[in-house]
């Protein structure tokens, strides 16, 4: 049998990328609801509709400083043939007694005020010769022009969020504005984020032989704290059987979810893999190992641990792998836990800058550079390195998608890419 019919034989015997998904999202629930002060709402996700209590602008008001009038005195207005008001009072933003025009007057406001009864214009300071007791008015304004209706913007009963959005500082604004002191959110997820392996050592020392540097718990913690989550790094763990037992016991009281990273190869070493894999009396484990038809790092790991049976993602131990891992599982485990919606990146077509090749019978996610061309669409430049290098996921901006049946995308074909923008 060649080489090629052999891993064409492999890659049949993997689990698809899309099934793999489909079975295990469909697992995850949403976190309970919990009501918020707005104060505290920003960066959390909704966990029902926000309609409006109230229309804004709450009142007609004025939206620059100038003379509320009416447009039937002031259409005719031109510089050789000036209109003369009468201005019969001032009107600050904080006014509040209701006041109205009569015919031939008007009252001097500032951007922000109540307009008074009968006002449908407001004129420009500097259409005018800014007279206080009387004014001239120079210019014809629109009829309409410099002031705001109540509701213009946000009518009382609007939908000013969905379900699954992300509170934004602009939302928040609108919420204040609208009336609203309280929302009713999902929890931000707590993400727990284990290392193992007896060769791991703590950041702040170059790798030496035997000894590789933890950048993976780092890493992790900072994708799950990106995507909303709160991370908690509880750092490296041996292959010690006992000691990983106790560990996730004890995680599983603050966790929502639990991220491991190593140990999910079928190695002497891969602790990981063993000890979740299998209960006592061999049946089988809490967590699934699937050999999965994804490149780089085909392994993943998905079950619950604990009495609380906390759901737990175990990514492979190699960097590249593992942050692959974290953004085709992890990220849309957290963002279902979230109740965030969309759950996946966002993803363009782009046409290819470079030709490459992909192995047979995997999903490829390789880091790229994407950029919008001039007239519409997108260009996606591969990263040199390929998915494994720290240096081409640092770059990256996407990742471009290619699918099992890809073997070669030729330079100026059109390919999938999800967008990193590095924000939910």
């Amino acid at each position: 049998m060649t080489q090629t019919a052999d891993a064409e034989v492999a890659a049949r015997e993997l689990t698809s990328l899309a099934d793999y998904l489909g079975s295990a999202l469909r697992r995850l629930r949403a976190l309970p609801p919990l009501d918020l002060e707005l104060t505290q709402a920003y960066g959390n996700v909704l966990a029902q509709d926000v309609l409006a209590p109230h229309p804004f602008p709450a009142f007609d008001l004025a939206s620059i400083d100038g003379y509320a009038a009416r447009w039937e005195d002031v259409c005719t207005a031109g510089r050789g043939a000036p209109v003369r008001l009468n201005v019969i009072g001032d009107l600050s933003a904080s006014s509040w007694r209701p006041v109205r025009l009569t015919p031939s007057t008007c009252f001097s406001v500032a951007a922000g005020a109540p307009l008074p009864g009968g006002a449908d214009v407001v004129v420009p300071i500097t259409w005018t010769d800014q007279g206080m007791a009387a004014v001239e008015i120079f210019q014809p304004p629109k009829r309409g022009s410099g002031l705001r209706r109540a509701g213009d913007e946000l009518a009382a009963g609007s939908v000013l969020a969905r379900a699954g959005s992300t509170i934004t500082p602009a939302l928040v604004a609108a919420f204040a504005a609208t009336g609203i002191g309280h929302v009713v959110v999902r929890s931000s997820p707590r993400v727990v984020i284990i290392a193992t392996g007896d060769e791991l050592v703590e950041v702040g020392r170059g790798s030496q032989p035997g000894q590789v540097v933890d950048a993976n718990s780092h890493a992790l913690a900072a994708a799950a704290a990106e995507v909303g989550a709160l991370a908690y790094r509880v750092g490296i763990c041996d292959d010690d059987p006992e000691g990983l037992r106790a560990l996730l016991e004890d995680q599983t009281l603050r966790a929502d979810l639990i991220l491991t990273t190593g140990g999910t190869g079928t190695g002497p070493g891969d602790m990981v893999r063993r000890i979740l894999s299998r209960r006592d009396g061999g049946r089988a484990g809490p967590v699934a190992f699937t050999e999965v038809a994804l490149y780089p790092g085909t392994t993943l790991g998905f079950g619950t641990v604990g009495a609380e049976e906390v759901p737990v993602v175990c990514l492979p131990g190699d960097p590249g792998a593992a942050l692959i891992g974290f953004e085709v599982l992890a990220r849309p485990a957290i963002q279902l836990l979230s109740g965030a919606e969309p759950v996946f990146r966002p993803s363009v077509r782009a046409h290819l800058l470079d030709t490459v090749t992909s192995p047979v019978g995997l999903r490829e996610f390789r880091p790229a550079h994407v950029a919008e061309r001039r007239g519409g669409g997108y260009t996606v430049q591969p990263l040199h390195g390929g998915p494994y290098t720290l240096s081409g996921l640092m770059e990256a901006n996407g990742l471009v998608v290619l699918g099992e049946r890809v073997t070669a995308a030729a330079a100026g074909s059109t390919v999938d890419v999800l967008l990193l923008d590095r924000r939910r």
